[in-house]
């Protein structure tokens, strides 16, 4: 018995109408990034594994899409080997990307020599993470990642941060909220040497709960002045000023702590300086994000009343291309969540109609004598800029129509030895059922008007 045709969990289809939403949505963006001096750049979807192990942290490796290697891989390795960890290197040497920072990374060490920098780079491509599928959570999505790789200046952040109200009030979001925090807030609280796996734990405080990430850092060995100054900093409370007078108190005496809340200071006076409104950004102490090559500033996009989640994150880092020989070289960039931008703009009914035709005009085919004349018409229509097509087969009229209608294609062009023999051409409008003869002059021009109507 055939099996019914199902799609993996975590992929998904797009319909013709979500295609043109999301080529919409990628046009804003892509306008923007443009409009903001960014380059666009593309990296394969496949990476070696040596690029990938290492840059994201205990968690983030184990969402990796590995690849087989090719051929007889297991020659000469021991199969009765259980131990999966040991045995994965043995038998992949290949991933799909997790995300795009990392190959960008990549990229920039193989090509610095030919690069001017501060390099300004945008890439909207996909990515896969083997991650469990839910509301919002997806195996494969989309991101739209824009990074200045080269500068250690603070306003690259404040443009950052700009961009994504930029790209936000553009697309008609409501309720948005750009949480922002320092890793240094954090770091001055872990103890010392264990940040990256403090920082991991603390991404989980939205997903797990304050008891579970107490109890996650207590089998961590994490000591109870590390705890009980994180419970504390889940405490503060109020507007951004507030909240940096709070830090101020807490952990301004050390130096990781003293050097964030500057930071945090002077980025967001160049972002108001740039036009950010006040409120827009919010200063989130307790905020980490998961990856663990971030090192300073730390942004997520959210909106409030809405079980997506984060729509976009991204950050400062400044040690990740030490791992491919580009010692010094810093970045700092931001990545939007297609797929939950679209599923939340779907919700907040975000979307202008779309024509829902793909074909503007259908040339009837019912006279085998005018097909050569039907197929230079055809030609000429599509020169002209018109989305034409010719039904295929000579079927009787009615199916062809009831074709064009169910396809809601606006107009059709009747062709028949009649209208051969007079020199003229019938076009009917699908949604009024209006005809009308036109010469060829005279038919161009009444679809060009009736269509921009």
């Amino acid at each position: 018995m055939a099996l019914l045709p199902s799609l993996v969990k975590g992929m998904r289809d797009y319909s013709t109408l979500q295609v043109q939403r999301r080529n919409y949505m990628l046009s804003v963006i892509q306008s923007i990034y443009e409009c903001y001096g960014f380059e666009p750049l593309e990296t394969p979807a496949l990476e070696s594994r040596a690029t990938l192990i290492g840059k994201y942290g205990q968690e983030g490796e184990q969402l990796m899409f590995n690849i087989l290697k090719s051929g007889n891989f297991l020659e000469g390795i021991e199969t009765s080997a259980t131990d999966y960890k040991k045995l994965k290197p043995l038998i992949s040497d290949k991933g799909l990307r997790y995300d795009l920072t990392v190959p960008l990374m990549r990229y920039i060490a193989t090509h610095q020599h030919a690069l001017c920098f501060p390099f300004r780079r945008y890439q909207i491509q996909p990515v896969w993470r083997a991650d469990r599928p839910q509301k919002g959570r997806y195996r494969e999505f989309l991101q739209c990642d824009a990074d200045i790789i080269g500068s250690n200046a603070l306003l690259c952040e404040a443009e950052i941060l700009k961009l994504i109200y930029d790209v936000c009030t553009k697309l008609g979001i409501r309720d948005f909220c750009i949480k922002i925090n320092h890793r240094g807030v954090l770091s001055a609280i872990a103890d010392p040497e264990k940040e990256k796996v403090f920082c991991t734990i603390v991404d989980k405080l939205d997903k797990i709960g304050c008891k579970e990430v107490i109890a996650a850092l207590a089998a961590a060995g994490f000591s109870s002045a590390t705890v009980a100054s994180l419970t504390l900093l889940q405490k503060f409370k109020g507007n951004n000023n507030e909240l940096l007078a709070q830090l101020a108190t807490t952990i301004g005496h050390t130096d990781a702590g003293a050097k964030a809340i500057e930071a945090l200071k002077s980025i967001q006076t160049q972002a108001h300086a740039l036009g950010l409104p006040d409120g827009i950004c919010c200063i989130e102490p307790t905020l980490a994000r998961g990856l663990a090559y971030y090192t300073g500033l730390v942004m997520e996009l959210t909106v409030a009343g809405t079980p997506l989640g984060s729509l976009g994150g991204g950050g400062r880092y400044e040690n990740l291309g030490d791992l491919f020989g580009t010692t010094g070289l810093v970045g700092v960039g931001f990545s939007f969540g297609i797929d939950r931008l679209y599923d939340l703009m779907e919700a907040q009914n975000l979307f202008e109609p779309i024509a829902t035709y793909t074909i503007e005009v259908l040339l009837v085919n019912i006279e085998a004598k005018v097909e050569p004349q039907l197929l230079y018409l055809l030609n000429q229509l599509r020169l002209d800029g018109f989305k034409a097509a010719l039904y295929p087969e000579r079927v009787k009229i009615k199916k062809q129509l009831a074709y064009a209608d169910k396809k809601n294609i606006p107009f059709v062009i009747i062709l028949g030895e009649t209208e051969s023999a007079m020199n003229h051409y019938t076009l009917k409008n699908m949604e009024t059922g209006v005809q009308a003869h036109y010469s060829w002059p005279e038919l161009c021009a009444a679809l060009r008007s009736a269509l921009t109507c």
